[in-house]
């Protein structure tokens, strides 16, 4: 099975080309930086991933992904190879988008490009009845132990 699911940042704008087909085919590249879960003194603290939408998909996110903009993406990982000018094998490993989405809201990302913090709700914790003012999320308990859990 090869099955990729990520959530980064856009490095930047993504880069749209066509194909030269009878058709062409809308080829988009973009690099998301994906921060670690364990960080390291001297290691770098994300992992930049090159991504490839193709088609409908790749039009989408060359007309409404930004740079620094918070996406999800489902794909699977291909490996390319080649030989350059100098006969050198050159290896390239991409994401092939299957699925792309927003994971912040449009609010909250023109809040942080102009230099302002997002709204941050004013409760520590709010019942999940209780609508929450922070872009449709409800902030999350972090007391609640796993053996507190009803699953």
């Amino acid at each position: 099975m090869n099955k990729v699911i990520l959530m980064g940042r856009l490095t930047k704008d993504p880069e749209v080309r066509y194909s030269q087909a009878a058709e062409p085919l809308a080829v988009t590249r973009y690099t998301l930086a994906v921060d670690r879960r364990f960080k390291r003194q001297g290691e770098p603290e994300a992992d930049f991933i090159n991504c490839v939408s193709f088609g409908k998909a790749g039009e989408f996110a060359g007309k409404y992904f930004k740079k620094g903009q918070m996406v999800s993406i489902v794909g699977r990982i291909q490996v390319r190879s080649w030989d350059d000018q100098n006969g050198q094998k050159r290896w390239s490993t991409d994401i092939v988008v299957e699925e792309q989405y927003f994971a912040e809201s449009k609010a909250s990302f023109e809040s942080r490009n102009m230099n302002q913090a997002p709204v941050q709700p004013t409760a520590p914790v709010m019942p999940p009845s209780t609508p929450s003012t922070n872009d449709g999320f409800y902030p999350i308990d972090e007391s609640i132990e796993d053996d507190d859990l009803p699953f």
